[in-house]
């Protein structure tokens, strides 16, 4: 075979082009192939406040079939500007933890073992045991001022509460006569 330089060229030069167009076109098509979706498509997103400190970041939550699917900082809040902590940066792994309590654990006193109990058992026994206190540390009078109010009880609030639900709570403690009432945020 009598090879010219021309020919030479011109060989090469077809070569590298059919060998270009095979990669692209084939990479094209399994790339279309296992095109990979983000994992927030198809999803609800609202935005809500960070519960960890009184700070108030701001984060976008992504929802897809009443599942949390993702949560990032919400990079239009002006607290934040869409940064988080490592505490609000793990806020997911918080809701979706397979190895979060799903139930009501209960020790008695002087036992060794917990117990599974139901939430209603739970929410009774702790409105008891909010009355029997209340009952026993009441303080009508303080001398001859008239005082209504318990020294045996203490509220804390935190920043996981919005503003609605910090004012039902601050309303619940003091019809009970809490004087011991503050928030995470200022201690």
């Amino acid at each position: 075979m009598n090879l010219t330089r021309r020919g030479f060229l011109g060989a090469t030069g077809a070569g590298v082009l059919g060998i270009a167009v095979g990669v692209l076109g084939l990479t094209k098509a399994a790339g279309a192939s296992r095109r990979k979706t983000f994992k927030t498509a198809e999803t609800k997103e609202s935005s809500t406040i960070c519960p960890y400190c009184g700070v108030g970041c701001g984060l976008i939550v992504s929802t897809r079939d009443g599942k949390l699917v993702n949560i990032e900082g919400d990079p239009d809040h002006p607290i934040n500007e869409g940064a988080l902590c490592s505490k609000g940066m793990s806020l997911f792994q918080v809701a979706q933890n397979e190895r979060r309590l799903q139930t009501v654990r209960y020790r008695a006193p002087g036992s060794d073992k917990w117990e599974e109990k139901s939430w209603d058992w739970a929410l009774t026994e702790i409105a008891k045991r909010i009355k029997k206190t209340r009952d026993a540390t009441f303080k009508a009078k303080d001398g001859v001022r008239l005082v209504n109010r318990t020294e045996g009880l203490a509220c804390l609030g935190g920043a996981a509460l919005d503003n609605e639900e910090a004012y039902l709570y601050s309303k619940l403690a003091r019809s009970l006569g809490v004087t011991w009432l503050e928030h995470q945020a200022r201690i």
